[in-house]
């Protein structure tokens, strides 16, 4: 997963001088932004009013698009350091391609995961031959800077735990949720799950009170704890929640998203999150200039060079607005 906007911009992130400890509700919309040649995206964070959400940084909803006559996802080698990359379909597919040599289609429902740590490279395209619709998100996670120069890893995993009530289907994608627990590997205390409201769904999601926590719309128009939600918006909920109500009238789908809030401050700039000016501007001229990040093999067309850094130093600056 990629962020390809050629004049980014730097986030400071992290801290916990701005999480609720109490239960909120702001409601957040995205920008759209390019990926790659033919796919927009809606970019829900880092957002103007929201940087993080426990240590979910990055959050990109797409789609659904009718890519049955166009090329899908096509996204050039690119490098990433300091996080998590989660892959999560609803329709279609993606081939990942990456510098330790992992080819993997991943499908809807399937988790795709690759930890950066000290650096790794990777592409993301649709398939020559693929499904009619593309529809999706794409998430970061950082890593805490106990783990954040610990060697790079690609999981994919087909079976994953689940949590079923009157009307509630919930996937586990990350973490843990009413005692079911993903096998995707995490490092730091956080939740990710994908749930699905069959019409008529009145139901409640226990929560962990020192979590904060957000909803994040899919597909169809659900109450968030009365809060209607549409596609592609945003819900950050702040903590001190032990249960989320849901109501949905019609199906719904939407992802749910939360952890203990991230203490330590990051700075976060094109596809790289560290800790200062210094670990961006190093990681920026050796995906440039070297291998640290390693080679992808196999995908037809150039890398993606990065950008030019701000004119100023960036800064850790916390969770500030």
């Amino acid at each position: 997963m990629s962020n390809l906007d050629v004049k980014p911009s730097a986030s400071v992130c992290g801290g916990r001088e701005d999480v609720s400890a109490a239960p909120v509700h702001e409601l957040l919309t995205g920008r759209t932004v390019p990926l790659g040649e033919s796919t927009q995206v809606r970019r829900l964070l880092p957002n103007l009013g929201r940087r993080m959400i426990g240590a979910w940084c990055f959050v990109d909803h797409y789609g659904p698009d009718d890519i049955a006559r166009e090329p899908g996802m096509q996204v050039p080698p690119h490098p990433h350091m300091g996080l998590q990359t989660v892959s999560w379909l609803h329709d279609g597919e993606v081939l990942h391609r990456d510098s330790l040599g992992s080819k993997q289609t991943v499908r809807p429902r399937e988790l795709g995961l690759m930890t950066s740590g000290r650096g790794i490279s990777h592409s993301e395209e649709s398939p020559r031959d693929h499904a009619r619709y593309l529809h999706g998100a794409q998430l970061w996670v950082a890593l805490p800077d106990s783990r954040r120069h610990i060697a790079p890893a690609f999981e994919h995993h087909t079976e994953l735990p689940e949590v079923t009530a009157h009307g509630l289907h919930a996937t586990v994608i990350l973490g843990e949720l009413d005692g079911a627990a993903s096998p995707g590997t995490i490092h730091s205390p956080l939740v990710g799950a994908d749930l699905t409201l069959a019409e008529g769904t009145a139901a409640r999601l226990p929560l962990q009170p020192d979590f904060e926590y957000a909803a994040l719309a899919m597909s169809g128009q659900a109450d968030v704890d009365g809060v209607r939600l549409t596609p592609g918006s945003l819900l950050y909920l702040g903590a001190g929640r032990r249960d989320l109500p849901l109501l949905a009238d019609t199906s719904a789908s939407l992802m749910l998203l939360g952890g203990e809030p991230f203490a330590e401050k990051i700075v976060m700039f094109w596809n790289f999150v560290g800790r200062s000016h210094e670990d961006i501007a190093e990681a920026r001229e050796e995906w440039n200039e070297s291998t640290r990040f390693g080679e992808v093999h196999g995908y037809d067309g150039d890398r993606l060079l990065a950008p030019e850094l701000p004119p100023t130093p960036l800064k850790a600056r916390g969770r500030e607005r």
